[in-house]
Formats: C-alpha cells, structure tokens, sequence
C-alpha cells in the first residue's frame, strides 16, 4: 500500500464525507452497522497472550502461528491504517431453538450454520463495498471474514460496533449478539469511530448457561471446554467426560447467547441465504446419522458444516444419540454403524449404545 490519502483535495472534510457514504453504502449492501477504527490492539495483544500461553486455544494451533500478525493489522498487511468493520445479523426464521435442544430426539445445530456458509455471503459483500469506496478514491484494500489472523472483536468493538460481552463474543444494544463480523483492512486515514460502553454489569447469565463449564471466569473461554470447539474444531475423538453435557448439540452451541438478556433485541436475518436449508433446524437425529457420505457431501455443500466432515459428522451424532431416549429409530441407527469403517465413529457408537444399557452393547468396540 503506498497512496498518498492525506493530501487529498478538501483534506479531512472529504475523508469525513468519505466515512459517512462507507456506512450509507455498506447498509445498502445489507450489513446492518459498520463502524471505523485505527490499527491499535496493544490491550487485546496482551489479552491474547496469556489465553495463548494458558494452553485455553486447544488444537486451534493457527491461532498462534502467524505469531503477532493478528493483533497487529498493519503486520499482516502492510500500509493499514484503518479497519472498517462490519455486522451483519443471521438469526434466521427457523424452529424455535429452545425448543429442539428441550427435544432429545432431535438434532441442534448453532444458529449461524444452518444455511449458506457467511464466509462467502459477506466476502463478496465487502469487497463490493471495498470497490465502491475505490470508485470515490483509490485505496488499498484487504477484506476478511473469519479466515485470517484477526482480531475480529477487538477490531468492531474499537469501531463502536458493540462490546465484548463476558462469553467474549460482541454484544450490541441495538442487536444482542447473532451477527457475524467482517473487515476491510485499507490505507486510507479515514476518521475513526468512537468505542462504546460495556453494559453487561452484574449479569452472569451466559457464565451459568454453559453446559460445560468453558466460561471459565468473566471475559474467558477455555476452548478446550467449549461444546462448539468440540463439535467443530477437535479433530479426535470427544473426551468421554464431555460427551452427557454435549445432548443433542450436533455442531456447536448457542447457549451463552440464549441465556443473554440482550438477545431479546436479536435482530432476524434479512439475507436469504441464511435461511435453513435440509431441514436442518430441527431434524431427528436418527435421520442425519443414516446419511451416507455421499449424502453428506451433497446436502451440506456450501455450508460451513460442511468442514468438519462426514466422520465427524457422525461422531457428533453419534454422542447425541447416546443422550437421547432409548426409542427404536435411535437404537436402529446406532446398531448400523456398530461396524462402520471409521474407528472413532465405532468408538462413539459404542459409546451411545452403552448410554442405552441394554443387550444390544454385546460386541461393542
């Protein structure tokens, strides 16, 4: 990046203009704020390193390996000077959630992974807005969304996008938290936005909600813990400890988020390709564990759960299973994948059936 952007004709008045068409234009596109804010992230760098050094990251080995390119966004592109965040809701018009986890039988899927996978759904809709802007003046431009070394939350609650909730995930007032987040890294010395105030006070809701305990104090994950890390992130076999409190949660968790009070202003997705797709927002857990891969592959295309994999597909279904009640579909399902060619959805199978305490556990791996 090597423009020249302070000296452009009008000075600040024009790059303060420039600001205020970037949110006007960045609505239109569907995103329902964006904020602006400079590079600095000397607090969230400090934060980073010790939930690093506590081992709290897992097996997520890439979130240290680009070393302090995430918390330095000039680091990772060199010439940033300012980020232009964005969010966009996801909460889509699907069956009630609260319902399908009080439901054993069925399967639930996190909110945000029920239909079109975001990383492309907001990747083109910031580099349109980054081209826009490039109509109005030539800059330099970057666009992330959730694949790279960066600081995402940090980054929009530096921008005024929200707070950091103590779950860490962005509570806004305006939207509670079922948003994803997006940015532009560019060169252009745009006016920044002012943070706002965090307004969680004494509330502890999403710390209680937990199944497993993974908000280990205010403002800390253990991933190690977390239901959604488990289900999406680990790549081996979940440890047997976790598996009664996963229930029915086939790929990742929404409970810090139901529990919190600013929920109750989640905003409903108004982008189609959020909308549920397969039936998954409340399909039986017998059903999706007879999915063969092939099925998988096809029905799951273009969906973020689409990463994880056939295998682990099943072994998540597998452990849902085993907390479900011992009725015929579910034990039939599990009876056919006593001897499925993966070892680690044969070790969760027997598993299951052991959680069913009958005779059909004869044999089991």
């Amino acid at each position: 990046m090597n423009f020249e952007h302070d000296n452009l004709s009008g000075g600040q008045e024009n790059l303060t203009r420039l600001a205020a068409d970037i949110k006007s234009w960045g609505r239109a596109l569907g995103f329902d704020e964006v904020g602006i804010t400079d590079t600095g992230l000397s607090a969230a760098e400090a934060g980073l390193a010790a939930w690093l050094e506590a081992g709290c990251h897992g097996q997520m080995d890439y979130m240290y390996k680009h070393g302090l390119k995430r918390s330095r966004p000039e680091a990772l592109v060199p010439g940033t000077r300012r980020v232009i965040s964005a969010r966009m809701s996801y909460l889509p018009d699907a069956e009630d959630a609260l319902a399908v986890l009080d439901d054993p039988a069925r399967a639930y899927v996190s909110r945000y992974a029920l239909g079109r996978d975001y990383h492309k759904v907001l990747r083109a809709r910031l580099q349109r807005l980054a081209d826009r802007v490039a109509q109005s003046v030539p800059h330099a431009a970057r666009v992330f969304v959730d694949s790279a070394p960066v600081m995402e939350v940090a980054l929009a609650e530096k921008a005024g996008l929200g707070w950091r909730g103590k779950h860490t995930l962005l509570l806004s007032r305006q939207a509670g938290s079922f948003f994803f987040l997006g940015e532009i890294y560019t060169d252009l010395l745009l006016p920044v936005d002012a943070a706002t105030d965090a307004h969680c006070g004494s509330c502890s809701a999403c710390i209680s909600a937990c199944p497993t305990g993974a908000i280990v104090a205010p403002y800390r994950v253990d991933a190690r813990r977390c239901i959604s890390y488990l289900t999406i992130e680990l790549k081996e076999s979940i440890p047997e400890a976790f598996r009664p409190m996963i229930g029915n949660r086939i790929y990742g968790c929404d409970d810090c988020q139901l529990a919190c009070p600013w929920n109750r202003f989640a905003r409903k997705a108004v982008e189609p390709d959020f909308a549920p797709r397969h039936g998954l927002d409340g399909a039986r857990l017998a059903e999706l564990f007879c999915w063969s891969e092939t099925d998988f592959n096809e029905r799951m295309a273009g969906s973020p759960i689409y990463r994880i994999g056939h295998e682990r597909w099943l072994r998540n279904l597998a452990i849902a299973l085993g907390n479900a009640p011992s009725a015929e579909d579910v034990l039939a399902a599990l009876e056919k994948r006593r001897e499925d060619a993966s070892l680690m959805v044969r070790e969760h199978v027997a598993w299951a059936l052991r959680q069913h305490d009958g005779p059909h556990v004869q044999g089991a791996v």
